[in-house]
């Protein structure tokens, strides 16, 4: 019984995960729905100031714990439909609650993770959060693996999505002008070769206080060998 308890949660949320795949609700947020659907949009939210964001984060954490693709395009839909800097926040927001709740449902399934030096744990989580290359649902499970802290788990998350997410919001800015014109569109475009460096740096960039205590440990070491 108390297995079954620990198992609950995941299985829950893998039973929903489900169900968004085969009712097909996993393409809500696909381009041609949302070019169909934009100026209803933009007029419901005019109408609803309050209730527009509610929802919007609320479906961002709904997509983000069932996994669901659309990502990168919530991020460019929160740019169209809010000014700066309130849709990266509600895009922010959303995806962050989602994340924390997958990664507390993992967490308690696994139990007892392994063993990480905490020194190193928040460059490992900026890291794996700016990378472009590790894909978001993964990056929300691997830290249940290791001894992360809800609340570094939390605020790691944020600011290494920033930078992700105010290219996504503000490149949704110009949304209107693709919905209205005839050619498809790609969410993945916007991360083009030049982004995708820059995030790789910044990634990188985050592992250089371990490289530095690896350098002062064995400077450390050398000096206690050479007395």
């Amino acid at each position: 019984m108390k297995m079954l308890c620990r198992f609950l949660p995941i299985l829950l949320i893998a039973g929903l995960m489900l169900s968004a795949y085969l009712t097909g609700f996993y393409q809500v947020v696909e381009f041609e729905t949302l070019r169909y659907l934009h100026v209803e949009m933009i007029e419901y939210g005019n109408n609803h100031p309050i209730l527009t964001p509610l929802i919007f984060i609320s479906y961002s954490a709904g997509s983000t714990i069932l996994s669901m693709p659309g990502g990168f395009m919530l991020g460019l839909l929160s740019g169209f439909l809010f000014p700066q800097p309130w849709c990266a926040l509600y895009y922010l927001c959303g995806t962050t609650l989602g994340a924390s709740l997958i990664f507390l449902s993992a967490k308690i399934a696994i139990g007892r993770g392994f063993q990480i030096n905490e020194r190193y744990i928040i460059s490992y989580m900026l890291f794996i959060r700016l990378v472009p290359f590790i894909p978001f649902p993964i990056a929300n499970l691997i830290p249940a693996f290791f001894n992360v802290r809800l609340r570094t788990y939390i605020w790691t998350t944020m600011v290494g999505m920033l930078p992700k997410v105010l290219l996504l919001t503000v490149a949704g800015k110009g949304f209107n002008t693709i919905f209205e014109s005839v050619e498809g569109f790609s969410a993945r475009n916007v991360f083009n070769g030049e982004a995708q460096i820059i995030l790789l740096c910044l990634g990188l960039f985050s592992l250089l206080p371990i490289l530095i205590r690896k350098k002062i440990e064995i400077t450390q070491d050398d000096s206690k060998i050479g007395r």
